[in-house]
């Protein structure tokens, strides 16, 4: 039987021995050093390892670069847009009239502190038409921009401020500009009504009950109902009231009582007739149709709502000679002729009186 080799722990000096031996074998040539080796080198002599004050800045910078970027794709950060790329009529716009001396003060603000709120804009699907930029709200401010832009000869005020938005849809950025108007300066009556039957009229909605209930949607249902009323003073009289923006809450309800009660036309020639040219002059022009339409008169001593329309029924309009159109009408007083036409005077009107008389007193 063999008798086993008892090994021995090498010495210190041995150890050293042995691995510089290894050391001179791997150096021979690189089939004999693994590869990982030659990584992990390589890495060591080119890293060039930062602070920890150095590394902590970086990270803050990486989650900045990440916030700026969702925020970019939200459309939360202003950018500067050159304001000829930007078309302010594309959406039907709800303001129709704009104070001259506010204006005046917008713009000395803008030239002193700059623009303290940008606009808001949209890329609309029909750039071709719309431009590159449509406007959603910042009528004002956009139109105070390029009035100082022409003062300056071009050389300043040639880019605005804006936020870019991406709203789903267009009623959604007509709801926006609604709102952003609504909660700086009010919308006056009429141009609430304006604003929907507009959105109707440019096929956004079907009809001005579903343009109302988005589009204020945040109204009470009495204001709501009260819009709908000055929605239907626009679609009647809209091209003939020159200064409709001048009619206040009550004088609106009673416009379209009126307009209700079927007297669209007689209202349309009261305005024709008197060429208005205050709200003042167009209201007094109306004002004798409207009360035909509510009846008599009441009392103001006796306080209480006004007498409630009475139904007047009308035969077909007939157009007789120098424009003029006589019309019957049935009403709770008995019948009635009515005469209408730029060329009806108060003599024209006797003469016929004259020749009714003669006809019954003769038989």
């Amino acid at each position: 039987m063999a008798r086993r080799r008892q090994l021995e722990t090498p010495s210190p000096e041995a150890l050293k021995e042995i691995e510089a031996g290894i050391d001179r074998d791997l150096a021979r040539g690189p089939g004999l050093r693994p590869p990982i080796a030659d990584v992990v080198a390589d890495a060591a002599r080119h890293a060039d390892p930062l602070p920890q004050a150095g590394r902590e800045a970086a990270a803050r910078d990486r989650a900045d670069a990440e916030r700026l970027r969702a925020a970019e794709e939200k459309g939360l950060v202003a950018v500067e847009l050159p304001i000829t790329g930007i078309t302010a009529e594309a959406l039907n716009r709800d303001r129709i009239v704009m104070d001259e001396d506010e204006m005046q003060e917008l713009m000395s603000s803008i030239s002193v502190n700059g623009l303290r709120l940008p606009i808001e804009v949209f890329e609309p699907a029909n750039q071709e038409e719309a431009g590159k930029y449509a406007l959603v709200s910042g009528y004002r401010r956009l139109t105070a921009y390029r009035r100082l832009n022409a003062l300056s000869g071009g050389q300043r005020f040639q880019t605005i401020p804006a936020f870019i938005r991406a709203p789903g849809s267009i009623a959604e950025a007509m709801v926006a500009m609604i709102e952003e108007n609504e909660v700086r300066a009010g919308l006056s009556q009429y141009e609430r009504g304006r604003a929907a039957a507009s959105a109707v009229h440019d096929g956004v909605f079907a009809t001005v009950d579903e343009a109302v209930a988005v589009l204020f949607q945040n109204a009470s249902k009495a204001k709501r109902s009260k819009i709908r009323s000055f929605a239907l003073i626009h679609e009647e009289l809209g091209d003939m009231l020159a200064f409709a923006t001048g009619l206040n809450e009550r004088q609106c309800l009673r416009l379209a009582g009126a307009l209700r009660a079927g007297l669209a036309e007689d209202l349309r020639t009261a305005l024709e007739q008197a060429g208005g040219r205050s709200a003042a002059e167009e209201w007094d022009a109306m004002l004798p149709v409207i009360e035909q339409a509510e009846g008599a008169p009441q009392d103001p001593s006796r306080g209480g709502r006004p007498k409630a329309a009475q139904k007047v029924e009308r035969a077909r309009k007939t157009r007789v000679a120098r424009g003029i159109t006589i019309e019957r009408e049935l009403g709770p007083s008995g019948y009635a002729i009515r005469f209408s036409g730029s060329e009806v005077t108060a003599e024209l009107v006797d003469a016929v009186m004259d020749n009714v008389r003669h006809l019954l007193d003769n038989g």
